[in-house]
């Protein structure tokens, strides 16, 4: 079975505030085999990692990787167009720009449509693609870090602790001081009601 060489990736679509970051990436297969990049066995869905090893698997990713681009997608325009949306257009952006194509262009879980370059939809991808996974760790390491600088300017919500996700005290906080510019206004959550 080839592997992919790269893959756009979503992440952090469930989140409260702050942007919508996806990342793809155009892996150099021959890189894998350097003991430089072996933290890359441990590649998996994101989420399931912890943050040191999302952090050690991002320095493992850069150094193996012949192309990352990353798009951040502000919260403006998760507002004006919808999450969904909002997605679809920065996945079709990654494909586009780790221009030229690779022999394989994988997506996470969504078909693209026809305006997007030749790719493949993988439902649970960052569980069945080293590159996909990849882009996983890149777009999950770059938007927490986005919130934890988001946490010195916004320091009443607690962005470093939780980066944006609903958690009861995000929730309570965002109730006692009101959502700030970053918050998702689209985003019908309960602790938005006074």
């Amino acid at each position: 079975m080839s592997c992919p060489k790269r893959t756009p990736r979503h992440c952090s679509r469930g989140s409260l505030a702050g942007p919508l970051v996806v990342a793809g990436v155009l892996l150099d297969y021959a890189a894998l085999r350097d003991h430089r990049v072996r933290p890359l066995a441990y590649l998996n869905d994101s989420k399931q990692c912890s943050h040191e090893r999302r952090e050690e698997l991002f320095r493992a990713v850069l150094q193996c990787a012949t192309k990352v681009s990353v798009r951040v997608i502000p919260v403006a325009d998760i507002d004006s167009i919808g999450l969904h949306r909002s997605n679809l257009e920065g996945l079709r952006a990654m494909l586009r720009s780790l221009a030229p194509p690779a022999e394989a262009c994988l997506v996470d879980g969504f078909r693209l449509g026809a305006a997007a370059p030749e790719h493949r939809a993988v439902v649970d991808g960052d569980e069945k693609s080293a590159a996909i996974a990849a882009a996983s760790i890149v777009a999950k390491v770059t938007r927490d870090r986005i919130m934890r600088r988001l946490d010195a300017l916004y320091p009443h919500y607690g962005f470093s602790r939780h980066v944006g996700y609903i958690t009861p005290d995000h929730s309570a906080a965002v109730r006692r001081h009101g959502p700030s510019a970053v918050h998702r206004r689209s985003f019908e959550a309960r602790c938005y009601a006074a």
